[in-house]
């Protein structure tokens, strides 16, 4: 399988998107640039799953899109990935405590494990790793920096109002 690069220009700094044949395999801030560095979107020829991330980027952060609609491969141990399945069950505009999380998963014990396994996401917005907070609400650990969790939760608030109701 071909890995394939892109970049994207957010309004929270440049995302890296590393995908392969088949699926997202990684959407994480670069360190190549910050808030106030503009990049040119960068798409590479042959990758149409790229190209598809970043038109739901395009939409995430307009506010229109809710839920990503991408085939993802986030490797990781066992006990990981069922954090990560529990963190798309984060409902958009939503939030989770840690403690939460670890109940949610089966293991009140394994609240650290629970952190670290959500600071190993390397899908980050699409698998929403930024919707876990400490218990007393505080905005704690984001492998993107604390202040662009902030940006990503208040975007979603603002947001998540617009949605039309299923029923």
């Amino acid at each position: 399988m071909e890995s394939c690069i892109g970049y994207y220009s957010s309004p929270i700094g440049i995302i890296e998107i590393t995908a392969d044949d088949n699926s997202i395999t990684g959407l994480i801030f670069s360190e190549r640039g910050d808030k106030k560095t503009e990049v040119k979107t960068t798409i590479p020829s042959g990758n149409p799953l790229i190209k598809k991330c970043i038109s739901q980027l395009d939409e995430y952060f307009e506010g229109t899109r809710k839920i990503f609609d991408l085939p993802i491969t986030n490797t990781g141990t066992e006990f990981q990935k069922n954090v990560w399945k529990q963190l798309n069950e984060i409902p958009y505009g939503n939030t989770i405590s840690y403690l939460s999380l670890s109940k949610n998963i089966g293991n009140i014990k394994a609240i650290r494990a629970v952190g670290a396994a959500n600071g190993k996401n390397k899908i980050s917005i699409i698998v929403p790793c930024h919707r876990v907070i400490g218990s007393s609400g505080e905005m704690i650990g984001y492998g993107g920096e604390v202040w662009r969790k902030k940006w990503l939760l208040d975007h979603e608030a603002k947001h998540r109002f617009g949605v039309q109701k299923l029923f």
